[in-house]
């Protein structure tokens, strides 16, 4: 790769983060050689493509303490249609290669399990019920807070994991996604700021970008945010929201310890923070862990979830469980944008199987197979030098360190040419300072046919790196 090839591609990730409003108007641009570092490139080069940028009237540098974005950016820009291979690796990227994947091949990238690892024979039952319902449930639209009996079964589950809710104060949503933005919709503005984990679930950077917010990281540790990190970025940067997981965070798969969700707590108060904190992951874990809402009691912390990882992405149901001030305007909200709740023949379907006594026996021996799969994948895996942050308690990710410091985006592509679609670590981090992981999941990592792809990638990614010198 040439020098001028080198800083054309140092000026892309810039256009590309100030688009997507990963950097807004007036913040300053990351360091020369933190840039220079993350991106594998001299620190001339990163000088020389922000005086580029600057000349283009992008940036501006300011004496002694950097450069920054200048005026008011350009509309959002998200993903365009084009070739899989050329487009920058971001988590669009993840999401469209993943969805528009082979059925049949694997997907070591993606975020859900195989359809032969959910409770299809359940559905099936459960679907046969749902043709003899009244004819409301088959035609009419759903009520503005969703089914009452699945918000009580919510409920139930709620109080196991010692949050005591009652059902008024859940309101569904048509997915866990939805869940996210009709908040962000009522307790955000243009311009704010959100805190995020770094890493944390690629889609809560996408969803953020089309919110137009500015959003700042924090390193995750094993036991949750590094809590000095987390303050420092309250008092300077005045978040509104702080979107994380507590149980099996996405992607690392680590739990928040008791102190971390104590201390997390009081700077909320003294910083007037909501959090959200989306628990989809909380059936896989052996015991539950410490929550978030269960220690606050919902009154500054938002908890949301869905059925798409443990029952069906296909029929979709998320919920939000909030104050009773702000479920009443998330009610009003949803009917503005959605006329009603989720789809009543989707609540209904959640609704028999939830219901049923079976679900929780496939829970209980998903848990069992998933912690077999994360010991052999663990194994296949350190085979190639791959090694595994930590050891998760439960789920079907293992957030991991490539050898040699390789660049995950190399290694992601080089594996896209072979229809293997992977989750190369930047696109979890919106600081861009995880190029050297990848987050895999277990229970689609198929046989030695991905085992194979991932040696080449790997070769390659090698050769990509001693060509750019």
């Amino acid at each position: 790769m040439t020098r001028g090839t080198r800083t054309q591609t140092v000026m892309a990730t810039i256009r590309r983060r100030i688009e997507t409003r990963a950097l807004a108007p007036g913040e300053r641009l990351p360091s020369i050689r933190g840039l220079a570092a993350s991106l594998q490139v001299s620190p001339s080069t990163v000088v020389e493509a922000y005086d580029r940028l600057a000349a283009d009237g992008l940036i501006t540098a300011r004496r002694g303490s950097g450069f920054f974005v200048l005026g008011t950016p350009p509309p959002l820009q998200v993903a365009t249609a084009g070739a899989k291979l050329d487009r920058a690796i971001d988590p669009f990227w993840i999401s469209r290669q993943a969805l528009d994947a082979d059925p049949a091949a694997p997907k070591p990238g993606c975020g859900w399990m195989p359809a032969e690892w959910m409770p299809t024979d359940a559905l099936r039952r459960a679907l046969r019920s749902l043709s003899r319902v009244e004819a409301a449930t088959l035609a009419d639209y759903g009520s503005a807070q969703g089914q009452g009996e699945l918000r009580r079964l919510i409920a139930r589950d709620l109080a196991e994991q010692g949050l005591e809710v009652s059902p008024d104060r859940i309101l569904l949503t048509g997915s866990g996604t939805q869940a996210m933005d009709l908040i962000c919709r009522l307790l955000l503005r243009p311009g704010d700021t959100v805190l995020v984990d770094d890493p944390c679930y690629f889609n809560f950077q996408a969803l953020l970008r089309a919110h137009q917010v500015r959003i700042i990281s924090v390193p995750y540790t094993p036991q949750g945010p590094d809590t000095e990190r987390f303050e420092e970025a309250l008092a300077r940067t005045k978040p509104r929201l702080y979107l994380t997981n507590s149980a099996l965070h996405n992607p690392t798969g680590a739990t928040l310890s008791a102190p971390v969700a104590h201390r997390l707590l009081v700077l909320a108060a003294q910083h007037d923070l909501t959090i959200i904190e989306d628990d989809i992951f909380a059936a896989f874990e052996p015991e539950p862990s410490p929550r978030l809402a269960a220690l606050d009691g919902l009154e500054r912390v938002i908890r949301i979830g869905s059925f798409s990882k443990t029952l069906s992405a296909s029929a979709r149901c998320g919920y939000i469980a909030a104050r009773p001030d702000w479920i009443s305007a998330l009610i009003d909200l949803q009917v503005a944008t959605n006329f009603g709740g989720p789809s009543p023949m989707a609540a209904e379907l959640l609704r028999c199987v939830l219901a049923d006594g079976g679900y929780r026996k496939h829970v209980a021996a998903l848990r069992g197979r998933l912690a077999k799969a994360r010991r052999q994948v663990a194994l296949r895996l350190g085979a190639l030098g791959i090694t595994p942050w930590l050891e998760p308690r439960g789920g079907f990710y293992l957030w991991c360190r490539l050898p040699e410091e390789l660049d995950a985006a190399d290694v992601a592509r080089a594996a896209l040419k072979r229809a293997i679609v992977l989750a190369p670590g930047n696109a979890f981090s919106a600081a861009q300072t995880l190029p050297a992981f990848m987050r895999f999941n277990v229970s689609q990592m198929g046989g030695p046919q991905v085992d194979a792809v991932l040696r080449q990638a790997l070769s390659e990614a090698r050769e990509i790196r001693a060509l750019a010198g």
